[in-house]
């Protein structure tokens, strides 16, 4: 199968994914607005009421949005690595999907010990590297270093995902060494794995000036129909300048603060959209590659010493294969 065609196999995941999202946000509304209108009729405290609302939904969100990150995440993720593995996949994914993330985590609180495990090696190793900006000091060093920490987060999030798939691929092995095997296999391969960072910035900087700037255009077009709203914004901005010297003094300008609300709301639809329907084709790619790198080369326990000094999450997690 090639990348298109694991990608549309597996593009539900994605859309079902951003349907909980959707409802989890409905949620999170209804509770918090539901708790006010309870508390205003009943017992005069709108605002009280809100606030419990508020926090019953966050609530409710986090434990809803755990399961779906569980099952539509991991068994997008287990799909793709099957494809690109075994070269096929059977008609209902998605319950293959769920079936095998199962079979391989048991409950939610293994599949998370495991992911908060490989974020946890990359976060580390990611922190050493963006300490290069503290070196240097001052402004530079902090703009530099705060660069470099935006490029490693993406990297993290796509290393992450792809030492996931290497835990689904290494079924035949315990989740905690397949593990260690996935935060190896960047290291022994970091060139070749390296060639996929085009891929994953070029489409993401394609798609951020394609769909962002569209839906900032859009917004714009909508925050010009309102101008009276957005002067008197402005005019209520500049006012806090006053007190607050570290606002942007060019958002006490209606025109500024038109594109700026505009932009924004671009990109969280660009984020969304995105995440959705770009990111996972990307990811795709690169799971190839990252599965091809260890098909025959396996990292072995000598492998794992090479990261043990870099690492004291991914010492502990070695530690536990003793």
């Amino acid at each position: 199968m090639n990348n298109k065609e694991i990608y549309q196999k597996t593009i539900g995941f994605s859309i079902r994914r951003l349907l909980w999202d959707i409802a989890a946000v409905l949620v999170l509304v209804i509770l918090t607005v539901g708790g006010f209108l309870l508390a205003e009729k009943f017992a005069d405290a709108g605002l009280v009421g809100l606030g419990i609302g508020l926090i019953v939904g966050i609530i409710a969100v986090v434990i809803f949005m755990r399961y779906i990150s569980y099952t539509y995440k991991a068994g997008q993720i287990a799909m793709m690595t099957k494809a690109v593995s075994e070269g096929s996949l059977p008609e209902d994914v998605i319950s293959e999907g769920k079936k095998i993330v199962k079979e391989r985590f048991i409950t939610v609180a293994v599949y998370f010990a495991a992911t908060k495990a490989i974020k946890g090696i990359f976060n580390q190793i990611g922190r050493a590297i963006t300490s290069v900006g503290d070196r240097i000091g001052g402004d530079t060093g902090s703009a530099i270093g705060s660069a470099i920490s935006t490029v490693i987060q993406v990297i993290i999030r796509y290393l992450s995902d792809c030492c996931l798939g290497w835990v689904f691929f290494r079924k035949e092995v315990k989740a905690t060494k397949a593990t260690c095997e996935g935060a190896v296999l960047f290291f022994k391969h970091g060139k070749t794995l390296g060639k996929n960072m085009g891929r994953v910035f070029g489409m993401g900087l394609i798609s951020l000036l394609l769909i962002g700037g569209a839906f900032t255009g859009i917004f714009y077009l909508i925050a010009s129909g309102f101008p009276a709203v957005f002067a008197e914004l402005a005019g209520e901005i500049g006012e806090l300048i006053k007190e607050n010297p570290d606002i942007p003094q060019a958002l006490a300008d209606t025109g500024t603060l038109m594109w700026v609300t505009a932009g924004l709301g671009g990109v969280i639809l660009w984020s969304f959209i995105h995440s959705t329907f770009i990111r996972p084709f990307v990811l795709v790619g690169v799971l190839r590659n990252y599965i091809a790198s260890g098909v025959d080369d396996i990292p072995t326990e000598v492998s794992f010493d090479m990261l043990d000094s870099k690492s004291d999450k991914f010492r502990k997690l070695h530690a536990e294969l003793a």
